[in-house]
């Protein structure tokens, strides 16, 4: 409930008559004084003995017939000139945040001071200011709202200093460490915490304020107000993350863009500003924002983005913006980033060249922390190096996203891929997809194209099921689905050898057994058995698989020399040259020799891995 306090004790004698207000004392009006469209017919006396101005100008038209008086230049105008006649005729007022600023300024312009009068309207508006205003929030805040209007009338008195001074303490001291008693957005406190209704302790305990309390009331200002307001706060030495949110707030509040798909959080949008008020409302913030990492959310950055671009914000706004995310991009997600092209000299569907653009500053200040290129184990082991590997992750799947434009050129494409160093991906699955969706959209590429652009990925951090499927995919250049086929081969053999390594280690494990006690081994003889049917499963999948490639291998050695046998003059002769399709065929009867040898071996392993747990088996028998 915001703070008043009255002046005078007469009975309101003052009426209105369209564009004309009468005092009705039973007196003959003496003066007129017009203030814009609006006339008081009043009386000479109760106004020349509260105003030094008012007593100058009525002397100066003492000698014409009819006392006129012009004040178009009065703070507040016809508003201010009403209250200010109503306390010189002693008639109640009622002091108020809303009212003060006027009285204050306007009492001032009409020199109303103690010399003239004791007890004048600018002591007593004065000292409620002081005394009343400046010392709560709310009042405060609604009296910085009034200056606007009263400018620089509010500003030459120091009325908008003290009131954004006062703000400014306010919120940067924590509302729950305030003293007793304390009046704040209506909450009376006692020393134990409860609340005070007409001074009783009521039992109930107060909320706890976060330090994020003021935003919703500092939205209120104009902008103008409101920036001086946040640097006053940041002279005082506030955090910049509380600074950052409350210009989150506010931007939120005034841009109608960044409430996209209600996703900004729920602040009640005020859409009252034209579209070159909202970019230089976004500029102005862009400025404003501290510069450290993680201070703003990058969906709030994103969005900030997004809306610069619609506005058509400045060229240093807009670069600003890149950069900002760019520091934090590894907490940006997939749906934020696929900014749209709102250029028309522009085909793509999104704005390919600002992630890139992006991209690039993030990687310019990973390599600027002192990032090397390390090994594959050292990206899977260092929680230093989670950031660029999710954004290798992020951009390969924007990558998918972006591959159905069909008016995304492979260039476009290949540099934005390529961009992100090799050491980022531990896997190329997610780019394998990538250029996968971008060889069906672009069905027309040539073979050499093809080729190109899947020597971005490489096929040796393929998984085994990314393997399998670009072994199988049409869409594939012919040499990229051979080497595809010969890494899956290896990691199979990988595999294998792991499993048949854990088998060979069964029997070394059994004198540790044999100190342990019956039940013991009972346990550990029940863990080799499964251990044991779960290698067997996977082993007996894998010979499958390899039976599999054995055929595939001799299918293709096949095709090759059938081709090989065509006239050396035609397309057949030519293939081996361009394929390198002779190599291949000698690699592929490698591969079938040692996968029937792998095979033969794999065999003779897992018969001596039944034999040992049969062994195993009997003797645990006969110790029981």
């Amino acid at each position: 409930m915001a703070s008043s306090v009255k002046l005078g004790s007469k009975p309101d004698a003052f009426r209105r008559q369209g564009q004309a207000w009468f005092c009705t004392t039973g007196l003959p009006s003496d003066v007129t004084v017009e203030v814009g469209d609006m006339s008081f017919h009043l009386h000479k006396f109760p106004l020349l003995s509260k105003s030094a101005f008012l007593e100058r100008l009525i002397e100066e038209t003492s000698d014409q017939d009819e006392c006129v008086i012009i004040l178009n230049d009065i703070p507040g105008g016809a508003k201010s000139f009403e209250l200010v006649a109503r306390f010189c005729y002693g008639v109640k007022i009622e002091l108020s945040s809303e009212n003060v600023v006027y009285l204050r300024c306007a009492s001032e312009h009409l020199q109303m001071t103690e010399e003239i009068a004791e007890d004048n309207l600018i002591s007593q508006s004065e000292i409620f200011l002081y005394q009343v205003i400046i010392r709560n929030w709310k009042d405060s805040l609604k009296a910085l709202e009034t200056c606007e209007d009263l400018l620089p009338h509010a500003e030459n008195l120091q009325i908008v200093k003290r009131c954004i001074e006062s703000l400014a303490s306010k919120a940067t001291t924590d509302p729950n460490l305030f003293g007793w008693p304390i009046r704040e957005h209506g909450i009376m406190q006692s020393p134990g915490g409860s609340v005070l209704w007409n001074g009783i302790s009521t039992g109930a305990r107060p909320r706890n304020f976060s330090s994020n309390w003021w935003y919703e009331d500092a939205s209120a200002l104009s902008f103008h107000m409101y920036k001086r307001l946040i640097s006053t706060m940041e002279s005082r030495g506030i955090r910049p993350e509380i600074i950052a949110g409350s210009l989150t707030y506010y931007a939120k509040k005034y841009l109608p863009g960044l409430n996209r798909r209600h996703s900004m959080g729920a602040v009640p949008l005020t859409a009252t500003l034209s579209e070159v008020e909202q970019k230089n409302l976004l500029e102005e913030i862009d400025r404003l924002l501290p510069v450290q990492k993680g201070l703003a959310s990058t969906r709030v950055l994103l969005g900030l983005l997004r809306t610069a671009m619609i506005l058509k914000a400045s060229p240093t706004c807009i670069s600003n913006l890149e950069k900002r995310i760019g520091m934090q991009l590894d907490h940006a997600t997939l749906e934020d980033l696929l900014l749209p092209n709102f250029s028309y000299t522009m085909e793509t569907l999104y704005n390919v060249e600002c992630v890139q653009r992006i991209l690039d500053h993030f990687l310019a200040m990973d390599q600027a922390n002192g990032a090397a290129s390390p090994c594959l184990d050292d990206v899977m082991a260092s929680p230093s190096l989670a950031p660029i590997t999710t954004v290798a992750k992020l951009i390969d799947g924007y990558l998918a996203e972006i591959a159905p434009d069909i008016n995304l050129k492979l260039p476009k494409f290949q540099a934005l891929a390529s961009a992100v160093p090799e050491y980022a991906r531990p896997l190329d699955d997610g780019l394998y997809r990538a250029i996968d969706i971008y060889l069906k959209a672009h069905s027309w590429l040539s073979e050499a194209e093809r080729e190109q652009l899947c020597r971005l990925m490489d096929c040796q951090k393929l998984s085994l099921e990314a393997c399998t499927h670009a072994a199988q995919n049409e869409r594939l250049p012919l040499r990229v689905v051979v080497q595809v086929l010969f890494f899956e081969q290896l990691q199979l053999r990988t595999s294998i050898a792991g499993c048949l390594l854990v088998s060979d280690n069964l029997e070394g494990s059994r004198p540790l057994r044999s100190s342990i006690t019956t039940s013991g081994e009972a346990g550990g003889w029940a863990t080799a058995v499964r251990e044991n049917q779960v290698l067997k499963v996977g082993m007996d999948n894998m010979r499958m698989r390899l039976s599999e490639l054995e055929k595939e291998c001799s299918t293709m050695r096949q095709e090759i020399q059938k081709l090989g046998r065509g006239k050396s003059g035609g397309w057949a002769s030519r293939v081996p040259k361009k394929f390198n399709l002779k190599l291949k065929s000698q690699m592929c009867s490698a591969q079938e020799g040692s996968v029937s040898e792998q095979h033969k071996s794999m065999s003779a392993k897992l018969d001596k891995l039944q034999a040992k747990v049969s062994r195993q088996k009997k003797q645990l028998a006969g110790d029981a």
